[in-house]
């Protein structure tokens, strides 16, 4: 399983609803076994610094190459990049033998 995260931060933070709009798009895109879209709570002591959350797990890089390039994740780029300052985005793999802590 991959986990896809990415992390944005708002130019003007009147937006960060508009960004949630548009990127809650993505959730619609079939490939993903589970897709998030958040407004960040800001409840860390040290940093508070990102605005919205995308979280999403793909059973493999095929699923999330499907959902790159669906339309519908053009159409949330359209709307989210003109609201946007930073994206930071990771993508990992998750041993099925990985244990949780």
């Amino acid at each position: 399983m991959i986990r896809h995260i990415v992390l944005f931060t708002a130019k003007d933070t009147a937006c960060i609803e508009q960004m949630i709009e548009g990127l809650s798009v993505l959730t619609t895109i079939p490939h993903a076994r589970r897709l998030e879209v958040a407004r960040n709570c800001k409840s860390d002591q040290l940093g508070n610094d990102i605005d919205v959350i995308v979280y999403g797990e793909f059973d493999n890089e095929m699923e999330l190459a499907a959902y790159k390039a669906h339309d519908l994740y053009q159409e949330s780029i359209r709307r989210v990049r003109p609201l946007r300052d930073l994206r930071f985005a990771a993508d990992y793999n998750v041993s099925p033998d990985a244990g949780l802590a």
